[in-house]
């Protein structure tokens, strides 16, 4: 097995850890009646269920042998919202760095292929990184003040909370009002 399609299936673990950990961290939020936040990672978790599947197909379809992980039990709480989302920003630099490190292994030995599939991730996890932080900027403005941590769970429910951030808008003059 070549070193880039082994750190494939070694980043493998974090995609699933990230699923799974996800997981819990909606359950957690769901429990708090944070219906909002709760689905948000709820899909998130469905998301990185879906990041390992282009993977495990990538290796599929380049005659690469698949290797499942094994995956431990997530974290079940956290202090505070603030701090499951500073978990969450973490986990995601985390999926980072080491989809970089399998893009340079990927180039070092001239593998093309692994490098295009690799850039959609590399895109992905900017996106990411760019939500959590969004998220966790917002969540210290709230600071300890419920009906701001209620009001950015419905922006959540109905969706308008990174809106912008996912369109990849934050900048977009065009798309304001203000722009006109």
């Amino acid at each position: 097995m070549s070193s880039h399609t082994a750190a494939i299936n070694t980043h493998l673990s974090l995609e699933f850890q990230a699923s799974h950990t996800y997981l819990a961290m909606s359950i957690w939020l769901r429990e708090k009646d944070l219906i909002g936040f709760s689905s948000y990672m709820l899909n998130k978790s469905v998301e990185e269920r879906g990041h390992a599947s282009k993977l495990i197909s990538y290796l599929v379809d380049s005659d690469c042998e698949v290797q499942l992980p094994t995956i431990k039990s997530p974290q079940r709480d956290w202090d505070s919202v603030e701090a499951l989302f500073d978990m969450v920003y973490s986990m995601e630099k985390d999926v980072t760095r080491s989809i970089n490190d399998i893009y340079n292994l990927s180039e070092k030995q001239g593998d093309r292929t692994a490098t295009a599939m690799l850039d959609w991730f590399i895109e992905e996890q900017l996106q990411e990184e760019s939500e959590a932080r969004f998220v966790i900027k917002r969540l210290r403005l709230a600071d300890s003040n419920s009906a701001a941590l209620i009001l950015l769970d419905q922006q959540f429910l109905d969706g308008t909370l990174l809106a912008n951030v996912k369109a990849g808008r934050a900048f977009d003059s065009q798309g304001s009002s203000a722009g006109a």
